[in-house]
C-alpha cells in the first residue's frame, strides 16, 4: 500500500477509536486497522455491531442502537382498538422491550414483514386509508440502552438519496420519508424551505437525512467515504484454547467434522475495506464485529438486459447519466429519438425528462398496457398526475396507431430488445415474433437495480429465499426471521430495508426496531452472564 501525505490509517479514524475506547471501557490503544496481508491479532477491538450502509435504514438502526426508545404517548389512542388494548397492557415498557410478534399479530399493510407493518401503523396510523393521524409514540433517550456500533457508508449520511435525480418528486409523501423523532414538515419549516406539495424532491430528503444524523447526535457513529471489500466469518477449532483462528471461506456444512477430526466453531465477523482520504488515497482497515447489519439498499447495480451491444457508450443505465448527456447538449440538433426501455417509475421519470427537454421518445417495455401489476395501476391519479400522464401516453400513443407516426412519443408495448448495433440501431421483437429495427440517438435502459453484495461470500447468493441466486428486492430478498431480521441462514448477520423487500422508507424502520430488540435482549443476557461469572469472554474474535 502507498499513502499520500503524512496521514496514517490510525490518524484517519482516531476520533472514532477514542470514542469507542471510552464507551466500551476497554484498554484500547489503537484502531483495529491492519494491512490486508497481516493476520489480525487478539488485541484488536471487536465492536458489538457494524452497520454497512448509511441510508435511511442504517440511520434509523443507529438511532435505536444509540438508546432512543419509543413509548406509547400518554394521550394517544390508536384507531385500531385491538392494537391499542395491547399497547395499554404494557404502557410502562418501550416498544423495543415488548413482544413484537404479539403486537403485530393480525395487522395488515403494504409490507410482507409484520414488524414493518406494526411500526408503520404506530408512526402513521391508518395512513393507507388517507388519514393524517399523528404518531402514537413519543421518544426518550436512555443512555444505558446504548449499544456501541459504527455505520459505514460511501458518501454522506442519506445514502443513495444524495445521487438521485434532483428534478423529480419522490413517490412517497414527505411525511412518509421522515425518520423517528424529527418531523419532516417541522424541519422544512425551520429551514425556511418552501415545500409546495406533500411530495418533495430527493435533494430535500437527502438534506433532511444528513441533518437528522447531526441533530440526533449520531455523528460519532458514522464514517463516510468508506468502501467495504470483504465481510467474512472467523473460525477456530473447538479445542484451540490459544485463540488462533482462520478466516477461510468455510461453508457451514463443513463445520461438523467426521470422527477423529477437529471441528470448527464460528466466531466473529471480519470487515475489511478502505477509506478514501481527502487527497484521494485509499487507507485500508479491518474491523471485527459480533454482529453485522446489511443496510446497503438496492441502487448499487443497475439492471441489465444482457443483450448484444449493451456495453456501447451510447447505451446508458441511469437517470444521472441521461441528465448529464442533456446538460452537455448531446441531443441538440438530433432528429433521432431517445430509446427508453422499462415500464417502472424511473423509466417514466426519463420520459417526463425527455418531453420537458423537447427530446422525442421511443418507449419500449415487455408488458401489456393493461397488465394489473404495472406500478401506475397502484397510484391514485390525483396524487400522481405526471405518472398517469406517462401511462396515458403508453396506452394511447402506440406504434400501431397511424396517427402516431410523427409523434414526439411512441410506445412499443410487449416488445423485447434483442440487440444494439454500433450504428445506433436497435433490434426489437414483438410478442408475435415480428422483428423491427429502430434508429436512436441514445438508449436508456431503466429496468430496476440490484444490490451489490460482492463483499460477502458467493456475493450473498446463499442467504436469499432461493439459494444460489442473486439477491433482488422483489424476486429473491434475503431470508430473515420476521421478528428479529436476522438471516435465517447465517447467525449474527442482519438485513433490513430493500434487501428484505421493504422498498419504502416508511416500512424499513420496522427492520431497525426488530434488530434493536434482538440485540438488546442478547446484550442483556451477555451482561447477566458476565455478572454471574459464567462467561463474558474478552470481546475479541
Amino acid at each position: 500500500r502507498t499513502y499520500s501525505g503524512t496521514e496514517t490509517e490510525g490518524q484517519l479514524l482516531n476520533p472514532f477509536v477514542q470514542y469507542f475506547g471510552d464507551s466500551l471501557g476497554r484498554k484500547i490503544k489503537r484502531m483495529p486497522l491492519i494491512e490486508e496481508t497481516v493476520l489480525p491479532g487478539d488485541s484488536l477491538l471487536t465492536l458489538p455491531v457494524v452497520i454497512i450502509g448509511n441510508g435511511p435504514s442504517g440511520i434509523c438502526l443507529s438511532y435505536l442502537l444509540s438508546g432512543y426508545r419509543p413509548y406509547l404517548s400518554p394521550e394517544a389512542i390508536h384507531p385500531n382498538p385491538i392494537l391499542h388494548t395491547k399497547l395499554e397492557e404494557a404502557r410502562h415498557l418501550s416498544i423495543v422491550d415488548q413482544d413484537l410478534e404479539y403486537l403485530s399479530e393480525g395487522l395488515e399493510g403494504r409490507s410482507s414483514n409484520p414488524v414493518a407493518v406494526l411500526f408503520d401503523t404506530l408512526l402513521h396510523p391508518d395512513a393507507d386509508f388517507g388519514y393524517d393521524y399523528p404518531p402514537v409514540l413519543h421518544w426518550k433517550l436512555e443512555q444505558h440502552n446504548y449499544i456501541p456500533h459504527i455505520v459505514l457508508g460511501k458518501g454522506p449520511p442519506g445514502g443513495a438519496w444524495h445521487s438521485m435525480e434532483g428534478s423529480m418528486l419522490t413517490i412517497s409523501f414527505g411525511d412518509w420519508m421522515e425518520l423517528p423523532g424529527l418531523s419532516f414538515k417541522e424541519w422544512a419549516a425551520s429551514k425556511r424551505r418552501n415545500i409546495k406539495s406533500d411530495r418533495v424532491m430527493p435533494e430535500e430528503i437527502a438534506c433532511y437525512y444528513k441533518h437528522y444524523v447531526k441533530v440526533m447526535g449520531l455523528q460519532k457513529n458514522f464514517r463516510d467515504n468508506v468502501y467495504i471489500t470483504s465481510v467474512s466469518r472467523l473460525y477456530r477449532e473447538k479445542d484451540d484454547e490459544g485463540g488462533s483462528h482462520q478466516n477461510e471461506d468455510i461453508s457451514t456444512q463443513h463445520l461438523e467434522m467426521e470422527d477423529g477430526q477437529k471441528s470448527l466453531i464460528k466466531r466473529n465477523w471480519e470487515v475489511r475495506g478502505y477509506q478514501r482520504a481527502t487527497d484521494g488515497s485509499h487507507v485500508p482497515f479491518c474491523l471485527f464485529a459480533e454482529n453485522v447489519a446489511l443496510a446497503t439498499g438496492t441502487f448499487d447495480s443497475p439492471g441489465r438486459l444482457q443483450v448484444e451491444g449493451e456495453d456501447f457508450p451510447f447505451v446508458l443505465h441511469s437517470m444521472s447519466d441521461f441528465g448529464a448527456a442533456i446538460s452537455k447538449g448531446k441531443f441538440r440538433g438530433k432528429a433521432d429519438p431517445v430509446l427508453i426501455v422499462g415500464a417502472g417509475l424511473t423509466a417514466a421519470d426519463a420520459v417526463l425528462c425527455a418531453c420537458n427537454n423537447n427530446i422525442p421518445v421511443v418507449h419500449v417495455f415487455r408488458r401489456r398496457v393493461t397488465d394489473t401489476s404495472l406500478i401506475f395501476k397502484q397510484l391514485p391519479k390525483k396524487l400522481y398526475p405526471e405518472y398517469h400522464k406517462v401511462y396515458h401516453m403508453m396506452c394511447t400513443q402506440s406504434h400501431t396507431m397511424d396517427s402516431n407516426q410523427h409523434s414526439a412519443y411512441t410506445s412499443f408495448p410487449e416488445h423485447n430488445v434483442l440487440s444494439f448495433k454500433p450504428e445506433m440501431k436497435c433490434v426489437l421483437q414483438s410478442a408475435s415474433g415480428l422483428k423491427k429495427i429502430l434508429k436512436f440517438s441514445v438508449a436508456l435502459v431503466l429496468i430496476g437495480s440490484h444490490p451489490n453484495l460482492f463483499f460477502l461470500k458467493d456475493q450473498g447468493h446463499s442467504i436469499g429465499h432461493h439459494s444460489n441466486q442473486p439477491i433482488t428486492c422483489k424476486g429473491n430478498p434475503i431470508e430473515i426471521d420476521p421478528y428479529t431480521y436476522e438471516c435465517t441462514k447465517e447467525a449474527n448477520l442482519f438485513a433490513l430495508g430493500p434487501l428484505v423487500g421493504d422498498n419504502f422508507v416508511r416500512f424499513l424502520k420496522g427492520g431497525a426496531l426488530g434488530i434493536a430488540r434482538c440485540l438488546a435482549i442478547r446484550q442483556k443476557k451477555k451482561h447477566e452472564l458476565i455478572e454471574s461469572g459464567d462467561g463474558g469472554g474478552d470481546g475479541v474474535p
